[in-house]
């Protein structure tokens, strides 16, 4: 029931919401400080859910354009995770980072269930996201699909990470 009521209320503010944007968001544009406790929850209760489904997929192999236990590349699990949660988002990394609130520079501000973005290539565009899980200020851990590991956990810690992060963009 409480499910059902939580969905009412994304569809009823998903239609009175001006934006053009192809996903669900939640007061789209407000700080999270001015979300009523009731909405902070939601969005909380949302986003662990998809960390869990995200998590449920760790040690899954890298699998190229792949959207399936069978293998996921960055997107794909990203992809497919928020298409668990009836939230569509664009198929692959740089199209998903035009999304949402971009919150960098202030890296302080990540929440999990943000979108981490990174440029991992030679050609400097955006080719890479996960899922933040934990966000303090010292740190960012979040899931994604490595090419060398599979689905695994990571933080921005790491030096290649450091070096190569872009964003972080809110859509929930």
């Amino acid at each position: 029931m409480k499910r059902i009521a939580f969905l009412l209320f994304i569809i009823i503010f998903f239609t009175a919401c001006k934006s053009t944007s192809p996903i669900v968001t939640s007061k789209k544009g407000e700080p999270i400080e001015k979300l009523s406790r009731s909405e902070k929850r939601k969005t909380n209760q949302l986003a662990e859910q998809l960390i869990d489904t995200a998590a449920d997929n760790l040690g899954v192999k890298y699998k190229y354009a792949g959207t399936t236990k069978a293998g996921y590349d960055c997107s794909g699990l990203v992809f497919t995770v928020f298409n668990s949660e009836n939230i569509s988002l664009p198929r692959n990394s740089f199209q998903q980072s035009k999304i949402g609130i971009v919150l960098n520079p202030k890296k302080d501000q990540a929440q999990k269930g943000d979108l981490i973005f990174f440029k991992t290539d030679k050609n400097k565009t955006i080719n890479h996201v996960g899922i933040v899980i934990e966000a303090t200020d010292e740190e960012i851990k979040f899931i994604h699909s490595s090419t060398s590991k599979g689905v695994i956990i990571s933080s921005t810690k790491e030096p290649y990470y450091q070096k190569t992060f872009v964003q972080i963009n809110r859509v929930l």
